[in-house]
């Protein structure tokens, strides 16, 4: 068919970026997962999302530090979920990194169509509008790897206004506009101790923030691979072996692995899987000069997951 035979119909609908979730306006609204009316909320009674929202109540804001798959962001949304009874108007996600810049998290000029620029609000700045505008009800903003961007230059004048002490307390912008940041908009931010930013935002934020740990659990791996039917063997050699890695971490930090990466694991294929797409970088990565830690750390994974594996590999 040639190009003139083609013809749009009157009904063709155009989509653009955007309409299709992945233009430059999607990636920078809030995250918003598991979201959809008919997710049910987290348990309000699980013990971790109990301790922060207790915290919550105390401190500026929740800092869930720990190493990756340890269920930080998952945690993080859970409680923004309940507090905010899955309303996602109330709550918003924003991942830092290096080029994150306090024009992005708070206001910033940009260019107009046609010429000249405008002031256009951060997602920090529409939080707290939205917020003093609803005080009857709480909003949550996640901030994810906040130790990626300079935390303290992010928030500029606001890192002071956080605090539960000087909240409503207003503030003046580089614009010259006025700001406060309401009682009702609290904030979870997750880290990992080991990104490069981490000393700055412990000084940033050690007096402001309560800091939880969310370490690797082998107990709490052992029981979700028991209830995904994996074999009773590579259940037990697979926590063996989780526990070496996460042993090791002592002496080599960037060793340290959270459960989160097995969470899907199985049966043998599924393993073996994670294995060869996550997890054996990892242990390239983090004992990529101890040849002697990584030899044995892919042997006893061998042993685990072959098929002609003696039960005793994982005793």
């Amino acid at each position: 068919m040639s190009e003139d035979q083609v013809r749009l119909g009157p009904t063709v609908r155009r989509l653009t970026a955007e309409d299709l979730g992945v233009g430059y306006v999607q990636d920078n609204q809030a995250l918003r997962p598991a979201s959809s009316p008919d997710t049910p909320l987290p348990d309000a009674a699980d013990p971790d999302i109990q301790e922060v929202r207790a915290l919550l109540r105390d401190y500026s804001g929740v800092l869930l530090a720990g190493p990756p798959g340890t269920s930080k962001t998952y945690l993080a949304s859970a409680v923004a979920r309940l507090m905010t009874q899955g309303d996602t108007s109330r709550m918003a996600f924003v991942q830092f990194h290096p080029s994150y810049q306090f024009e992005d998290f708070m206001e910033g000029y940009r260019p107009r169509i046609g010429g000249g620029f405008e002031r256009r609000e951060g997602i920090f700045l529409r939080m707290c509008a939205a917020a003093l505008a609803d005080p009857d009800h709480e909003y949550v903003l996640v901030i994810d790897e906040l130790s990626r961007g300079d935390a303290a230059r992010v928030f500029g004048e606001a890192l002071t206004y956080i605090e539960k002490s000087l909240r409503m307390q207003r503030f003046v912008l580089p614009s010259g506009l006025e700001a406060q940041v309401p009682l009702n908009l609290h904030i979870i931010a997750t880290m990992n101790p080991l990104d490069r930013g981490v000393d700055e935002v412990d000084a940033a934020f050690e007096r402001r923030f309560a800091k939880k740990l969310m370490l690797p659990n082998a107990d709490l791996l052992e029981d979700r691979l028991r209830s995904n039917g994996l074999d009773e063997t590579l259940v037990q050699g697979l926590v063996k072996w989780f526990k070496n890695i996460n042993g090791q971490s002592r002496s080599e930090p960037a060793a340290a692995l959270g459960h989160a990466y097995f969470w899907s694991i199985t049966d043998r294929q599924s393993m073996q899987d994670v294995w060869e797409y996550q997890v054996q970088h990892h242990v390239t990565r983090a004992f990529k000069y101890n040849d002697q830690a990584s030899d044995g750390l892919r042997q006893a994974w061998v042993d685990i997951a072959s098929d002609d594996a003696p039960a005793s590999a994982t005793s």
